[in-house]
């Protein structure tokens, strides 16, 4: 599969890339990845079902974690950094775990590799409930989804999703029918027998509850080179919420 990526930095500098979470896009990260092409040679990459990339029906952590090894092959990139927050960080983990001779590290920011039951039922009801076909503006989508969602900043983050296509109106640059569909496979545990040996920063916002005290036992069993870094004042969007902090934990890390 041919994904939508992002290319920032130069050829010959270390090469990063960075995964988004479920129903974001590359370019959630795009403020952050000129910063990091200061350092590095950076591919912000939109996965399978999300932002410019392709649709597909198929979609779990296993087909993720075959993408990102395709892509790292088609751009012949040679021991990356791979970096994913949320849903991408389970990609990431999936990836080393069955290719664990291809990364040179990996970061995982705010998700834990264990089993998290469905917690988007809201979110897709409010994204299904907008009648994508028939809205005139962007603001008649706003108002619908605040049905469901009151946060203007979760809604503004999920209605970057809607575009204009050439054709006229709005549609989803996300595969929103198969998301729905497959949600139950965002949320499973890392499919993984044995210990990962790639090294491995796991960073986690201390105001988030996708990393708690419980999962560090876990964390530490699963990874024979670990290091767990919660960031203070910081939520599940710690890339938005405290960049800076963010950004000095990756290159304590890697440089």
């Amino acid at each position: 599969m041919n994904l939508f990526y992002r290319e920032l930095g130069e050829a010959g500098k270390t090469p990063i890339i960075v995964l988004h979470g479920l129903f974001g896009q590359c370019d959630n990260w795009l403020t952050l990845g000129k910063q990091m092409a200061e350092k590095f040679h950076v591919f912000l990459v939109d996965q399978r079902n999300h932002g410019q990339s392709p649709h597909s029906e198929e979609f779990s952590y296993q087909i993720l974690a075959d993408d990102l090894k395709e892509f790292i092959e088609q751009h012949q990139l040679v021991k990356p950094i791979i970096l994913g927050h949320s849903m991408g960080g389970k990609t990431v983990m999936q990836f080393s775990a069955n290719y664990p001779e291809i990364a040179k590290r990996m970061i995982v920011v705010d998700i834990a590799p264990r089993f998290y039951p469905v917690h988007h039922q809201t979110i897709l009801q409010g994204l299904n409930a907008i009648p994508i076909s028939e809205i005139k503006t962007r603001g008649e989508a706003d108002k619908k989804l605040a049905e469901y969602i009151p946060g203007l900043g979760e809604r503004s983050f999920l209605l970057k999703n809607i575009y204009r296509p050439k054709t006229g109106g709005f549609a989803w640059r996300m595969n929103l029918p198969v998301l729905t569909a497959k949600i139950e496979e965002v949320g499973k545990a890392l499919d993984c027998n044995h210990i990962i040996e790639v090294p491995t920063l796991f960073i986690g916002g201390t105001n988030s509850n996708y990393i708690q005290a419980f999962d560090m036992s876990e964390i530490d069993e699963r990874f024979a080179s670990v290091q767990i870094e919660m960031i203070a004042d910081a939520g599940h969007w710690v890339h938005a919420e405290k960049p800076k902090e963010l950004l000095e934990a990756i290159y304590n890390f890697v440089l």
